[in-house]
């Protein structure tokens, strides 16, 4: 099983950005997915979360009415849709999913990452 990011890159402030992450393998369900960031210097930090089906979301106060998550869960894919970036919106931005593979074990995983520069 594995999670890749893709979508990031540089925009200005007030642009806006989609993120993707797909999950791919022995997959028997995807649960919650969720996009975490780490900027230099600082530890990683949730972004924003769904739930399995999509019907509930939360996110952090800081980016809260301005990212969108959501999913697709016939592609198995998470995005977030980042419109009006701040310049502290510059991170590496990473994918998380619960997922059951096929084997029914239940585990974390991660993607690798992908850099969002947002420029003034």
């Amino acid at each position: 099983v594995q999670l890749v990011e893709s979508g990031g890159g540089s925009v200005q402030a007030g642009g806006s950005l989609r993120l993707s992450c797909v999950a791919s393998g022995s997959i028997f369900s995807v649960l919650s997915m969720a996009w975490y960031r780490q900027a230099p210097g600082k530890e990683r930090e949730l972004v924003a979360r769904i739930s399995p089906f999509g019907t509930s979301t939360n996110y952090s106060d800081s980016v809260k009415g301005r990212f969108t998550i959501s999913r697709d869960n016939a592609k198995k894919t998470v995005y977030l849709e980042i419109t009006n970036p701040k310049p502290e919106d510059t991170a590496v931005y990473y994918c998380w999913a619960g997922i059951r593979d096929a084997s029914r074990r239940r585990g974390d995983y991660w993607g690798r990452g992908t850099q969002v520069t947002v420029s003034s």
